[in-house]
């Protein structure tokens, strides 16, 4: 599984508040939710991204309540993948519930808001293209390569 995409770069701690506000929770639309994602970090956030563009974070991304929304708006904006040095880990299964891949590399401070990525997640290999620098990270597990594929969790179930 390859993706490529324009960097946006965040920092620590991005909770679920700051990805999507919890006034807009009672929706479940991702074009709704996406068109809202990050606002209160960025409120053009959504008008940046551009189908396939990879947000790169700090440490603790996903941080807060358990909320799916979260995920949902990401992938709604357009996001194609999440790369951050560490995930909460509910964000983490809500993630691949809904089929927003995620990974995670230690050296995030590296690449800069803009950049150009291109990330192999098979390999566990993420190019900087804009940058000439590789980074080593663990590969995607099979498995969840394929649930992302199938778009989410319940689409893998179903196509059993």
């Amino acid at each position: 599984m390859i993706i490529k995409g324009k960097v946006h770069k965040l920092g620590d701690d991005i909770n679920t508040d700051d990805i999507i506000a919890a006034k807009y929770l009672d929706s479940q639309d991702p074009n709704f939710l996406g068109d809202r994602c990050m606002e209160n970090i960025d409120p053009s956030f959504s008008k940046k991204v551009n189908k396939g563009d990879i947000i790169v974070a700090g440490q603790n991304f996903g941080c807060g309540s358990s909320r799916e929304h979260a995920p949902i708006a990401i992938k709604g904006s357009g996001i194609a993948l999440v790369v951050a040095e560490s995930f909460a880990r509910i964000f983490f299964r809500n993630a691949i519930n809904i089929g927003l891949p995620i990974i995670e590399l230690k050296k995030t401070t590296k690449i800069s808001n803009g950049d150009l990525v291109k990330a192999d997640l098979a390999k566990g290999v993420i190019e900087n293209k804009t940058k000439s620098k590789l980074y080593q990270t663990n590969s995607f597990p099979q498995f969840l390569q394929k649930i992302i594929a199938k778009g989410g969790l319940i689409n893998w179930i179903k196509s059993k």
